[in-house]
């Protein structure tokens, strides 16, 4: 499978983490359902990597790398906790919709950052983006 493939199924579960967290959430605090969720994933994780044989691998990861994962996660860990609370109070769509201007962030930072071109299509499928999740948005 390439990439492409690959970036598909990720959308897919993330639209089915939008519906089925929507749902889970309903009567319970936001901070607490990404509690639960978040030790899930990582019992979940973890048994992956074990399935797959990647433990010996756990040797060669360096401090530099170790430092840029933690930050990371920190992030992440952030942008979850947010995500529920905006899902728990706000409509799927325009939850989604915002929580996916994460690529047009993401873009901009990897231009200012890792020196990624931006060339004229990226910048108007950027534009496009944010006019979509501003039309998504507003009523």
């Amino acid at each position: 499978m390439n990439w492409v493939l690959y970036g598909l199924l990720s959308a897919t579960c993330a639209a089915l983490v939008a519906i089925l967290g929507k749902v889970g959430i309903a009567h319970i605090d936001s901070t607490l359902a990404t509690t639960v969720r978040a030790v899930i994933m990582a019992v979940f994780l973890v048994l992956t990597t074990l399935l797959l044989g990647k433990v010996p691998q756990l040797s060669s990861i360096d401090s530099r790398a170790i430092f840029y994962i933690a930050l990371s996660a920190i992030a992440g860990a952030l942008s979850w906790l947010f995500y529920f609370y905006a899902l728990k109070n706000g409509p799927v769509a325009g939850v989604v919709s915002l929580d996916r201007l994460s690529l047009v962030f993401a873009i901009i930072l990897a231009a200012i950052f890792l020196g990624e071109k931006l060339s004229w299509t990226v910048a108007a499928g950027v534009v496009l983006m944010v006019g979509g999740a501003l039309l998504i948005v507003t009523k």
